[in-house]
C-alpha cells in the first residue's frame, strides 16, 4: 500500500518545516539529488527485475555526503518518481521526503558508520536465502569468494529493522563487502551502486552454484581452500582496465 504523503515545501516533497535540498547536499545541487535518485530507483527496480526481491522486500541507499537517499518503506518501486525522494542524515533523521523510509533505515546506517560504503543493496534473493539457512558461512565453492573479502559469513537471526539486527550484521560483515543475514536475505556495499549491486548479484549466484551442487545425490562439492581463495583476491587487485 501506498503511504499517505504529507504537504510538500517543494519539488523534492521535503518534510514540513525541514531543509530543502540545497541546506541538506554538500555540493548544494539538487541537479546531483535527482540523479542520485534516479539512479538509486533505477537499481531498486533492476532488484525486481532480476528476481532478487519480490514486490517491496528488499530496500536500497546511496550516501551523498552527510545524507542517505533510501527507498521508502511500502511503496513499489515502479510507483516512485522524482518526487518521491527520501533522505535521512547519519542519525536517521529525516531531511528529505515526506515518505518514511525503509524499516531497515538502521541496517543501512550501521553499514555507512563503519565502512566507507557509499551506496547499500539488501534484497531477499531465493538462493541466498536458502542457503542462510543451511549454513553459517557461504562454503567456498567458487574463487569470486575473493571479491567479496573472503568467505561470507551469515549473521544469526534477528527481527527485521532492529538493532540486533544491524549489530548481528556488523559482525558478519567484518572484513567483508557482503554478508548473509539469517532465514532473512542479503547485504552488499560498495563504492556506489553498481559496485554493491554487482557483489549482491554475485553473492546470489554462488549460493546458487553450492545449492545446486550440493544437490547431487551421494556426491558433494569439491571446496577451495582459504588460501586458494587468498590468491585470488590479491590477483583481483589488478582486474579489470586501469583507471
Amino acid at each position: 500500500m501506498t503511504e499517505e504523503r504529507g504537504d510538500a515545501s517543494g519539488p523534492w516533497g521535503t518534510s514540513a518545516g525541514g531543509p530543502g535540498v540545497l541546506e541538506v547536499c554538500e555540493r548544494g545541487a539538487p541537479e546531483d539529488v535527482a540523479a542520485a535518485w534516479g539512479a538509486l530507483v533505477a537499481t531498486a527496480r533492476r532488484t525486481v527485475a532480476d528476481g532478487l526481491v519480490v514486490g517491496t522486500s528488499g530496500n536500497v541507499s546511496v550516501r551523498m555526503g552527510e545524507t542517505v537517499l533510501v527507498t521508502p518503506t511500502g511503496v513499489p518501486y515502479e510507483r516512485l518518481t522524482p518526487d518521491d525522494v527520501v533522505g535521512v542524515d547519519l542519525d536517521g533523521r529525516q531531511v528529505l521526503g515526506s515518505l518514511r523510509p525503509t524499516s531497515e533505515l538502521p541496517l543501512h546506517l550501521a553499514v555507512y558508520g563503519t565502512t566507507g560504503a557509499r551506496a547499500v543493496v539488501h534484497t531477499h534473493a531465493v538462493h541466498a536465502t536458502a542457503v542462510s539457512t543451511l549454513v553459517r558461512e557461504l562454503p567456498l565453492i567458487h574463487y569470486m569468494a575473493a571479491a567479496l573479502g573472503g568467505a561470507v559469513r551469515v549473521a544469526p537471526y534477528a527481527t527485521y529493522g532492529t538493532s540486533q539486527l544491524a549489530e548481528n550484521m556488523l559482525s558478519a560483515l567484518r572484513g567483508r563487502t557482503a554478508c548473509l543475514l539469517q532465514n532473512h536475505g542479503t547485504v552488499a556495499y560498495g563504492a556506489g551502486l553498481a559496485e554493491a549491486y554487482d557483489r549482491t548479484a554475485q553473492l546470489e549466484w554462488m549460493c546458487r552454484v553450492w545449492l545446486t551442487a550440493s544437490s547431487v545425490p551421494g556426491l558433494s562439492p569439491a571446496l577451495l581452500s582459504h588460501e586458494q581463495v587468498a590468491e585470488v583476491g590479491e590477483r583481483l587487485r589488478g582486474y579489470g582496465q586501469p583507471e
